[in-house]
């Protein structure tokens, strides 16, 4: 993949932003009465990884005017160090727009997590490519990687045609498209031709495609792997299949990835990632996968949170596609910066420097003074 070389933007990220609180001391929601309060979405829980490394990064989101939830926003993200910008929305009466909550424990033990979304009125369902110049942005600034996820994609009839108007002007300017397929069934119910569509176009725009096995199914109509085996070995020999599939149907793609996760315990997962790379030799479309693909098998971490560990391995990987890397190293940069989201109770992963993740990778616990 090549990056354009003059662009101001390491990385540019839309998204819906919102609200999410947590029980103190890994309680479930319905007894604790003492919660975190954290401002989150999916997309820039991946651009953490690459704004805290250093690299320019921008969020495409719109705010309610006057919220006191927009000013505690901002303010995050300008501690992430995020630059911003999108509109401010009227609120409305009391029934109109307001950011998002999303209500999360962390579980403990044998108790699963739960998550319960509250998204009615999200002010995210409003965005759409005329309240942001797009030609300013993708040309005279300049992006290296324009990263989508499917839950801003899906959100609304408005953020897919916004998501669509965005990776059209990124390939315009020589951007890098990546995307997460993140499916969703709540959002896609009674929109599944609509989606399907939309999903489908923004795929063939995409240089960097990532999910999981049903996300591929479902999102893009990917055929899964065949029957015949169970557990987590059958798994990463049925995405290695898969790719294959998705590589032919969206032959332009030069990169494809999953993360790979099986539960042991609220607290213990052993965590694993497979990402596929196009060599420069592969004509698209040839027939044969051929590429470079690296799996990194299940190891075990432990977990404080689980929320974002998927994002953050994105996150890691992109930062490894930005700083040109090997795909091996990408995949366990992306590796160990899923399983660093996993230690915080922030849903991102927020990494000291490099170095603190090649520790994780090499399983270097010990304290550095």
């Amino acid at each position: 993949m090549k990056l354009r070389e003059d662009a101001r933007w390491s990385l540019v990220v839309p998204t819906s932003m919102g609200i999410r609180i947590t029980p103190e001391h890994r309680q479930s929601v319905h007894t604790a009465d003492r919660y975190l309060l954290q401002a989150t979405s999916a997309e820039t829980n991946v651009a953490s990884v690459v704004s805290h490394l250093g690299e320019p990064t921008k969020v495409l989101t719109a705010f309610v005017a006057g919220s006191p939830m927009a000013t505690i926003i901002k303010a995050n993200l300008r501690a992430r160090g995020m630059d911003f910008e999108g509109p401010e929305l009227p609120q409305g009466d009391a029934w109109g727009l307001r950011h998002q909550f999303n209500i999360a424990d962390s579980g403990y033990g044998g108790r699963a997590p739960r998550v319960w979304n509250d998204r009615a009125g999200e002010v995210g369902r409003e965005l759409s490519v005329d309240q942001f110049d797009l030609d300013r942005l993708f040309g005279r600034e300049g992006v290296k990687v324009l990263h989508l996820s499917g839950l801003i994609a899906s959100l609304s009839p408005k953020t897919s045609a916004f998501c669509v108007e965005l990776a059209r002007a990124a390939k315009r300017h020589g951007t890098v498209v990546s995307m997460d397929m993140n499916y969703r069934a709540s959002f896609w119910k009674g929109r599944e031709s609509e989606l399907a569509t939309a999903f489908a176009e923004l795929a063939s725009l995409c240089d960097i495609l990532y999910g999981n096995e049903e996300d591929f199914q479902l999102c893009l109509g990917i055929p899964g792997p065949e029957a015949g085996g169970e557990g987590i070995d059958a798994e990463i020999e049925g995405f290695k299949a898969m790719i294959g599939r998705i590589s032919a149907a969206y032959p332009w793609a030069s990169m494809i990835g999953t993360s790979l996760r099986e539960v042991v315990s609220a607290g213990r997962h052993r965590w694993g990632l497979i990402l596929w790379e196009r060599n420069d030799s592969d004509a698209a479309g040839a027939g044969e996968l051929g590429g470079t693909t690296v799996v990194l098998p299940l190891r075990e971490i432990e977990v404080l949170d689980r929320i974002g560990g998927g994002d953050g391995s994105v996150g890691g990987v992109l930062y490894g596609v930005l700083q040109e890397w090997p795909v091996e190293l990408c995949a366990q940069f992306g590796w160990a910066c899923g399983a660093l989201a996993a230690t915080s109770l922030h849903d991102y992963a927020a990494p000291a420097d490099e170095a603190q993740v090649w520790s994780i990778w090499e399983g270097n616990a010990r304290v550095q003074r």
